[in-house]
């Protein structure tokens, strides 16, 4: 590489690109056209085919992709290392950066680094696809710090998510890094071990048998910080050789301009006064990405020295408009600890805002500039900088000027007062004074990495030595178009006493003057306004408790004891755990793994990214892209559709519709109701038109865009109540019925009528739906790889549109990064699509969605609405029930029938009625069809099942508990649909879980706790589960196994079953190393395939262990039997000398296995017939702590009792019990799909879609797999584990409104109300209602259009 030549021309004199040099993992890259357009994850999977580094997001929300950046800075003569985004990096601000991906700290074949390892034996990695970024965050953590506190790991955590594991384990594994780690969770008491931490009852000592470690972390390699990979000394020599330089980066459409100096800048910026200027890229990448803006010059001013310093002035802190967040946090946490408190509460005020800000990848790169001039108007900190009043100093080519950031700063929605020539240089922050007070608060749907729904700042000064208001100023962001003032409000008050009368005065007036159009975007109008008042409140506590500290004033009003944890700050306790499982007896041979803690196979493989999921797959040599067209109306005829514009963009190669189908449009995994290709009309918005196909994803997707259609618009039905306005079903209607309905509410004391919403959920999978189609060139033949749960499916479907039989299709699935239902039926929408474009253009085509466009258009969990009619003894015994659901099932079937007979049969949950009926209607709407999810109905049939126990208990006045205990069934009794419970273990769950959760205490603390507290409230519900193991169709109750056994020994496994993180391989290969009597290191199992084991049914209904392990044991057994001869006549060989001996003998060494569940067929006109082979119970109880003045709330503890029979692998079991629970903890506290009335899904990404996070878990979770609970109807006495625990969940939204109705009586309100679900932060403080919510009436249904409908 030839020497730079500093003194070369302005950048601008030069008609071609500059080189961009940076390193990868150690290697120099040279970059001769870096494009602006591109995002350092796209280079690194397509251009270095390193692709470890995962997409799961695109809009730095979800983690998958966190790489680690470092750079030397020169003027600091410091290395900085720090986590990014990827998907939100370009490339072209990497000018001598090194990158260190998962691929360059280690892999399987090298040596794992110990990040990576103990991520995979804690079991913290199931589906695996976020384990890459979780390994980035936990390395460039270590890097920074070698010995963290468990809070630093914390918060490194915060921007990342994963969907399978529930967080648990990855925490548990990694605490062995922290210095307060160390032990297993007990916090050191007592020996440090947890089984002896007070919470758990003493264990009586003949039960030697139940352990309680999943790992042993004496088995880690050690970590040594000293060992780390070195900053590459090349880069080092290079950045401390190089005189600064202005660089320039062109691409087709965009150029990319970083000055040198802040003259140059402010050249540029006169010159290109409409460029955007970019820093950290995280908004401009997400308005480039998702609202298709285009700018043709970005400045990047990143390294300019003057926007980075940080000066200490006499009147504050000032701030380069380039410092990244991150930085600004650490620079004031310094401040705060040297100065005198007085002078710090605004930089106390931005640090609480910060916490809370993005994720900590997103922290380390945004600007605080940035922050500022996006003039967002929820962001979290320009309140703060308003009520601080701030001065920013603005800057043009012709001098600066100095500007108070106040209510006349922004002129309109995203504008400011600055020229378009004009830069942000800096911005100060002020010194409090003594007699000012300041707090800031967000509220937000999820706590952490999460948009704020409304964010305030106060502060208020005071005349010297009184408590007389001098000056007051209310800023809210959320409230209005910009970051507001509440100026008429502050005025009013000014020279008042700071009392009761004064916050009476400040509520009524803001009641006034923070109003909000009931029809603005973001919707949750009433809630906004009451959280203004709320926030004030606290802000009024807040005040007289730091008056009352300070001691200088005389008549300050004494904050009561009861109103104290209003003020409190919320700080994260480290969560604390306890999984207790039975040991395998003694004496078992060590080779036999079954009922052992083994990790999963693909462990270590995905802790290193070298685990290749379906998109890894290298490129072909002429492979092209697909983009979808989909439609943008609910309901609708295509007029027109004009592709001229698109087929003439750069790269493109032809357009797919419905007239390129060689075989036929009619697809659907049951019925044939749906199409390949809309055919003249769309039915929901999302609705696959065509598609692009095209060199590359970018072009395939600027030329979708690009696509002209012209719609006639028709009617639309989008909400289950305009289904039933309409009379809108699908058939049939189905019924279940048992028992005599008139008798039964004639014997009852009371009846009882109710209803409730319960909302549906996106499956989030981290791992979008992703197909590639290989077209082999003769007879038809076509090989696909697919991220499905339903190979079978996708062949026969895929077969069907090409028109050839199914022998000439080959489906491959290797992995998937996440299925839970999402992947069984709506993979083929695009499956199907990728193999027609495949089939015309008879060349390879890939295409994986983009999380935006899956959550679009493959439908999620149904939502429902039930109404129930409910009749009971004055005991709280339930006699009669007559119970209606309702299922938004979208625009066709699916599996929507199967889905609403499953929420018929759990409609009791564990509950014995006597007189029961429940009916089910599919509802028919202009939304994608909804689908099979994790429970598949289950859950909303039990869950209004227990929204009527909850009624009940609540209409008697007695304790929900002892309600349910007294309706829960019996051994023997029998179920609405006739069939009698034997092996029923429920009630000792039940009795297990009130020991283990001291339930009676805590119930006694709580109800302290809630006399003594009247803003915070806790609640605590225990909830059982029954749930019914096997499809309810009866055909897919079959498996299939084929198993060859190789002349060296080794064994090749395959089943029908496909492993999407639930750890099914690793489970059926312990069934064979059992069987076969082999070490499991010897059996391998590479993938499924439609090619190896035929007509397989979904993964999916619980059952894949069951089925696919007694088919593999099938198989097993008649390979076992072959080789016994060989066993016999030479009992003291190896496997490997019995294996040649029957392969000399000309034994055949391959097998197929199969396997169907016995005696079942349920029939409904009847009701009879064996509906489920058996059920898996558990009992969870779990304790919340809630906000009533916001909303929010704590998950405090959880203990779940489950029984899965004997476990084969409790490691995985726990795993899928603790997965299952955070998604339905996501599901009934947490999760909303908001839909415009006109049928368009407004929520498309993890910014504005909020799974739980690490910090959704509950602070103490314990977990025990009930012991001695021999079970006959599943392979080696085991049950199924991965849907049955996630009702287990609906636990929290039982205490949410166990805490809600302490909260109602506080204001005289008792007995039953409804509560749909999620237990919004919206919700719970609606249902709270007090003296702030009557300030704030809801508007008048009818008389506004909302942002969002319940749908």
């Amino acid at each position: 590489m030839k020497e730079v030549d500093g003194t070369m021309a302005a950048t601008e004199t030069r008609s071609s690109s500059d080189e961009l040099i940076f390193f990868v993992n150690g290697k120099k890259i040279v970059e001769k056209s870096a494009d602006p357009e591109m995002t350092l994850l796209t280079y690194l999977r397509r251009k270095l085919h390193l692709t470890g580094t995962k997409l799961g997001c695109a809009e730095g929300g979800c983690g998958a992709c966190t790489v680690m950046l470092s750079r030397y800075q020169t003027h600091t003569q410091q290395l900085l290392h720090h986590a990014v985004n990827a998907c939100l990096t370009p490339l072209c601000s990497l000018h001598l950066v090194a990158v260190t991906t998962v691929e360059g700290i280690g892999s399987v074949a090298r040596m794992l680094h110990p990040v990576q390892e103990r991520i995979a034996k804690a079991h913290g990695s199931q589906c695996g696809f976020c384990t890459p970024g979780i390994v980035m965050s936990m390395y460039a953590l270590l890097r920074n710090n070698p010995t963290p506190k468990m809070a630093d790991m914390e918060e490194a955590f915060q921007g990342n998510l994963c969907r399978c594991t529930g967080y648990r384990p990855i925490l548990e594994g990694y605490k062995t890094f922290t210095v307060d780690g160390g032990c297993c969770g007990g916090r050191g008491r007592d020996n440090g071990c947890c089984l002896t931490n007070g919470s758990t009852p003493e264990k009586p000592s003949e039960e030697v048998d139940e352990a309680s470690s999943l790992f042993n972390a004496e088995d880690f390699a050690p970590f040594d910080p000293t060992q780390e990979v070195i900053f590459p000394p090349k880069l080092m020599s290079l950045t401390k050789g190089q005189r600064s330089r202005s660089l320039c980066f062109r691409g087709d459409r965009v150029e990319w301009l970083q000055p040198d100096s802040l003259d140059e800048f402010l050249r540029l910026k006169w010159k290109h006064p409409d460029a955007r200027v970019v820093v950290g890229n995280t908004e401009v990448g997400i308005e480039v990405k998702f609202k298709n803006m285009l700018y043709p010059v970005i400045l990047a001013p990143a390294f300019i020295p003057e926007l980075n310093t940080v000066t200490h002035t006499e009147d504050g802190v000032v701030f380069g408009a380039a410092c990244t967040l991150s930085h600004m946090g650490a620079v004031l946490r310094q401040v705060v600890a040297t100065l005198p408190p007085h002078q710090t509460e605004v930089f106390l005020a931005v640090l609480e805002q910060l916490r809370w800000f993005a994720g900590q990848q997103i922290r380390n790169v945004a600007a605080v500039g940035g922050n500022i001039m996006t003039a967002s108007p929820i962001s979290d900190l320009n309140p703060v900088f308003m009520a601080a009043g701030c001065k920013l100093t603005l800057m043009d080519k012709d001098g600066s000027r100095v500007v108070q950031m106040d209510d006349r700063f922004f002129t309109g929605y995203r504008k400011t007062v600055l020229r378009p020539q004009e830069i942000l240089l800096s911005v100060e922050i002020p010194y409090s004074k003594k007699t000012q007070f300041v707090s800031a608060f967000k509220q937000s749907p999820r706590r952490e990495d999460d948009i704020s729904i409304v964010t305030a700042a106060m502060s208020v000064i005071f005349t010297p030595g009184t408590n007389v208001v001098e000056d007051l100023k209310l800023s809210y962001g959320g409230m209005a178009a910009t970051t507001v003032l509440a100026k008429k409000t502050a005025n009013k008050v000014l020279g008042r006493r700071w009392g009761e009368e004064l916050l009476q005065d400040v509520c009524s007036s803001l009641a006034e003057e923070m109003t909000v159009d009931p029809s603005a975007p973001g919707g949750m109008v009433t809630y906004r306004r009451t959280l203004t008042l709320s926030l004030f409140y606290k802000f009024y506590l807040t005040v007289l408790q730091k008056l009352q500290k300070q001691g200088e004033v005389v008549d300050v009003d004494k904050v009561s004891s009861d109103c104290l944890s209003a003020t409190e700050i919320y700080h994260p306790e480290t969560p604390t755990s306890i999984q207790i499982y039975q040991a395998v007896p003694e004496g078992r041979s060590q080779d036999d793994v079954v009922g052992r803690p083994v990790m999963h196979l693909s462990a270590l493989k995905q802790a290193t990214g070298e685990a290749v999921y379906c998109d890894d797959v290298p490129l072909y040599e002429n492979e092209l892209y697909l983009a979808l067209i989909t439609s943008s109306k609910a309901h609708a005829r295509i007029l027109s559709i004009d592709v001229a514009a698109a087929q003439s963009m750069p790269g493109v190669v032809c357009c797919v519709f419905a007239d390129d189908i060689p075989g036929s449009n009619a697809t659907g995994p049951i019925a044939y109701d749906e199409t390949v290709f809309a055919d003249r009309q769309v039915t929901c918005v999302g609705h696959i038109i065509g598609a692009v196909v095209a060199d590359t994803q970018l072009h395939a997707q600027r030329a979708a865009k690009a696509v002209k259609i012209e719609y006639e618009e028709l009617q639309a039905i989008v909400t289950i109540q305009e289904a039933i306005a309409a009379q809108s079903f699908y058939q049939p209607i189905r019924t279940i019925q048992r028992g005599d309905l008139k008798a039964g509410f004639k014997q009852a004391d009371h009846i009882l009528e109710g209803e409730m919403h319960i909302g549906g959920q996106e499956h989030f999978y981290l791992e979008t739906n992703v197909s590639l189609a290989v077209p082999r060139g003769e007879d038809g033949e076509m090989e696909l790889f697919v991220s499905t749960q339903s190979a079978a499916k996708t062949q026969s479907l895929v077969a069907k549109a090409l028109g050839v039989p199914a022998n000439r299709v080959v489906v491959r699935v290797k992995r998937m990064g996440g299925g839970f239902g999402g992947k069984e039926s709506r993979t083929t929408i695009l499956s199907t699509v990728v193999a027609v474009a495949a089939n015309k253009l008879k060349r390879p085509v890939r295409c994986m969605l983009d999380r935006d466009e899956d959550m679009l258009i493959t439908g999620g969990r149904h939502p429902f609405y039930g109404k129930y009619k409910v009749g009971f003894l004055n005991s709280g015994k339930v006699v009669a029930l007559d119970v209606s659901y309702y299922s938004n099932t979208g625009n066709s079937m699916d599996l929507s029938l199967s889905v609403m007979e499953r929420a018929l049969f759990h409609m009791e949950n564990s509950y014995s009625v006597a007189n029961v009926r429940g009916r089910g209607f599919l509802c028919c709407t202009n939304l994608p069809s909804n689908t099979a999810f994790r429970g598949f109905g289950g859950p909303q049939g039990m869950m209004v099942a227990e929204s009527w126990m909850t009624d009940v208990a609540q209409s008697l006045g007695r304790s929900g508990e002892e309600v349910r205990r007294l309706n829960l069934y019996m051994e023997g009794e029998s179920t609405p649909y006739n069939q009698i419970l034997d092996q029923f273990t429920l009630d000792r769950c039940w009795d297990e879980c009130l020991a283990r959760s001291s339930y009676e205490q805590r119930r006694a603390t709580i109800k302290l706790y809630n006399s003594q507290n009247r803003w915070t409230k806790r609640g605590l519900a225990i909830v059982p589960t029954k749930f019914g193991i096997s499809f309810t169709a009866v055909f897919l109750n079959q498996a299939g196994a084929l198993v060859h056994i190789y002349t060296d020994g080794s064994v090749l496994l395959t089943h029908g079953g496909t492993e999407m993180g639930q750890g099914l391989h690793t489970k059926m290969v312990q069934v064979a190393s059992r069987v076969l009597g082999v070490s499991s290191s010897k059996i391998h199992i590479s993938e499924t395939s439609t090619n190896t084991v035929p007509n397989t049914s979904p993964t999916a209904a619980s059952a894949s262990s069951d089925l696919n392990g007694a088919a593999v044991q099938n198989a097993c057994q008649i390979l076992a039997e072959r080789l016994e001869p060989y066993r016999k006549k030479n009992p003291k060989g190896s496997w490997e000398d019995w294996v040649k001996a029957a392969y000399f003998d000309r034994v055949n060494l391959s097998a197929n296995g199969f396997y169907k569940t016995p005696d079942l067929g349920y029939d409904f006109d009847s009701n009879s017939g064996r509906a489920f082979n058996y059920f898996s119970y558990g009992v969870a109880c779990s304790e919340v702590e809630i906000d009533c003045l916001t909303g929010g709330h704590k998950n405090l503890s959880t203990t779940i009792v489950m029984d899965v029979g004997h476990s084969l692998n409790p490691a995985i079991d726990i795993g899928q019990v603790e997965g299952a629970f955070m998604q339905g903890l996501g599901l009934f506290t947490l999760e909303e799909l908001h839909y415009s009335p006109r049928g368009v899904l407004l929520t498309r990404g993890p910014g504005s879609y909020k799974i739980p996070a690490f910090g959704d878990i509950p602070t103490e979770l314990n977990v025990s797999l009930l012991r001695d609970a021999p079970h006959d109807k599943a392979i080696f006495a085991s049950k199924a584990v991965g849907e049955p625990p996630l009702f287990l969940a609906s636990s929290v939204f039982f205490a949410i409104k166990d805490a809600i109705s302490a909260a109602r009586m506080e204001s005289g309100l008792s007995g039953p109300f409804r509560l749909d679900s999620p237990a919004s932060a919206e919700r719970i403080r609606n249902a709270c209602s007090d003296r702030f919510t009557k300030l704030c009436p809801p508007a008048e249904p009818g008389s506004f259009t909302p942002w969002s409908v319940q749908v």
